[in-house]
């Protein structure tokens, strides 16, 4: 399933904000700095804390297709790691973004 530029840069302001609102909190394995704003909770914490319920609500579909229920053409492929942080990813992602 595919998202876009601008869900991950939508996907960061809710990590934020959920985060503000201790929605994401540190845990005894990810203790993360909640006032960081550059690693920010793994994806683990991410997807326990924020991303399962938030689509469990919402049906329990994947993320991706939360956002586009008809689906979008994948034009590239991204991987991550697991442990790695949520704002860390987004940003490099972001970074990388092709244009054009």
């Amino acid at each position: 399933w595919c998202v876009t530029f601008e869900d991950l840069v939508f996907l960061r302001k809710c990590i934020r904000k959920a985060i503000a609102e201790g929605e994401l909190r540190p845990t005894e394995r990810d203790q993360f700095d909640v006032n960081d704003d550059a690693i920010g909770p793994n994806m683990y914490t991410l997807c326990d804390q924020y991303i399962k319920p938030l689509t469990r609500k919402a049906g329990s579909m994947s993320w991706a297709l939360m956002r586009h229920p008809e689906g979008l053409p994948c034009d590239l492929f991204i991987t991550h790691c697991w442990i790695e942080g949520a704002f860390e990813f987004v940003d490099k992602a972001l970074n990388s973004w092709p244009y054009g």
